[in-house]
C-alpha cells in the first residue's frame, strides 16, 4: 500500500497534511489501475510523530528478524 501526502490547506492556526492510502487493482481490461483506499487529514506535527513512532517499531522489527535468520542459520547448519 502506498501513500500520497500532500499539505492540507485548511483554515486552522496549524498546518496539516492530508495522506491518501492508496492501493493497485486490476480494472475489467486486466490494466493495473492505482485507486484510494482511504483519505486520513491530522496535524502535520501528530504526521511526524506517528511516522517517527513508526520508524522506531521497523527498526526494533528489524533487529528481531536479524535475529531469527541467525537462528535459523544455527539450525541450518
Amino acid at each position: 500500500m502506498a501513500k500520497v501526502i500532500s499539505e492540507k490547506v485548511s483554515s486552522q492556526d496549524y498546518k496539516q497534511v492530508e495522506i491518501k492510502h492508496t492501493k493497485v487493482m486490476k480494472n475489467a481490461s486486466g490494466s493495473n489501475v492505482t485507486v484510494v483506499d482511504w483519505v486520513d487529514t491530522k496535524p502535520v506535527d501528530e504526521a511526524i510523530s506517528q511516522a517517527e513512532a513508526q520508524l522506531v517499531d521497523a527498526e526494533a522489527l528489524v533487529v528481531a528478524l536479524k535475529a531469527d535468520i541467525v537462528a535459523y542459520k544455527a539450525i541450518k547448519g
